[in-house]
């Protein structure tokens, strides 16, 4: 009788000791995929911060040159198409230089077309907008350039299931393009006596140049995750160059003699076409194409508020809210994008 107790007593203990083992184990399990979510949540707010910077950055560069443009243009007499050629072919340079070792023709034989058509694009936008500049001034061209491709890719996105149309997004949307009418019809820059064939013509230009860049905010995410941001935009400044070297059928293509303006034309594709490029391209592996575009709005606001400084113009009352609306859109923009999984 003694023994039977002892046995029960015994078996009672070591069912207790399964049971707790069981129960650790299936906390520690609990806990330690809980940790990896929570690890992995943080890692992607970080990504999202960071490449939302990133894309700010890009625009912030791509404001820094439209002043050294107008620099050449008015001041030495270059025209826009001999500017952007050489901007394509001074990054695309630099881009090789560093990221050659890592252009692999078997990877980028599966996306040739792809890698084409989008090259293609990013030159045509810069274009067909300095065809509406030469027609009907900047304003307008600018406005509907930058302000156009948000909306085009919100309604793809929605259309095609990436993004919700709920409010947040659509105050966002709004906030971004009303702030940025505001600070570039406050700047000025049209065109006077102008007919309406060069007008339309003008409208043309720039929405085509709107639907080419939005066409490319979307496909280059998906290009720099295939292959990698700096190979993808090597890729793209070397077909964009190609683009542009066209332009010497018609006209000459030429590199500056003088000191300034060459120092100028290094900036641009150091700086704007290479940098603001990569920058570009690594947020847009990151970034719905919505973000991306409204991020890079900050293009005008830079251009405006460097214009001010070193130009000394002042800003008007209309120009400061427009900036003010744009910034805090993009904050609001941040935050979205914190609280998405």
């Amino acid at each position: 009788m003694t023994s039977v107790r002892l046995f029960r007593a015994l078996l009672c203990r070591m069912t207790v000791k399964i049971s707790l083992e069981r129960f650790y184990g299936t906390s520690n399990t609990f806990n330690s995929s809980h940790t990896s979510h929570l690890m992995h949540t943080s890692a992607h707010h970080r990504s999202s911060k960071l490449a939302l910077l990133a894309a700010c950055g890009a625009g912030m560069l791509w404001g820094t040159g439209a002043l050294v443009v107008n620099v050449l243009v008015v001041e030495h007499g270059f025209r826009p198409e001999n500017i952007s050629f050489w901007r394509f072919v001074i990054g695309a340079v630099i881009l090789t230089i560093v990221f050659g070792r890592r252009m692999v023709w078997q990877r980028l034989k599966a996306l040739w077309l792809t890698v084409l058509l989008s090259g293609i694009a990013m030159a045509g936008y810069v274009l067909l907008w300095f065809f509406g500049i030469e027609k009907i001034g900047a304003s307008i061209p600018t406005l509907i350039a930058l302000c156009l491709p948000p909306v085009i890719v919100t309604i793809v996105a929605i259309v095609r299931g990436h993004e919700k149309a709920n409010a947040s997004l659509l105050w966002v949307l709004f906030g971004a393009i009303v702030g940025s009418v505001l600070i570039i019809t406050s700047h000025g820059g049209s065109a006077k006596n102008v007919d309406a064939y060069n007008t339309l013509l003008g409208i043309a230009f720039s929405i085509g140049s709107a639907f080419l860049y939005a066409g490319f905010s979307m496909i280059s995410g998906r290009l720099s995750i295939a292959l990698g941001a700096g190979v993808s935009t090597a890729y793209l400044s070397i077909v964009a160059a190609l683009v542009m070297g066209l332009f010497a059928f018609t006209q000459p293509l030429i590199w500056p003699s003088a000191i300034p303006p060459q120092v100028w034309f290094l900036y641009l594709g150091v700086v704007t076409a290479a940098l603001a490029l990569l920058a570009f391209s690594w947020g847009a592996a990151r970034l719905k194409p919505t973000a991306l575009t409204i991020a890079t709005l900050l293009e005008p606001l830079t251009a405006v508020v460097l214009s001010a400084i070193l130009l000394e113009e002042r800003l008007s009352a209309l120009q400061w809210l427009g900036g003010g609306l744009l910034l805090l859109s993009i904050w609001l923009l941040g935050k979205k994008n914190m609280h998405q999984p």
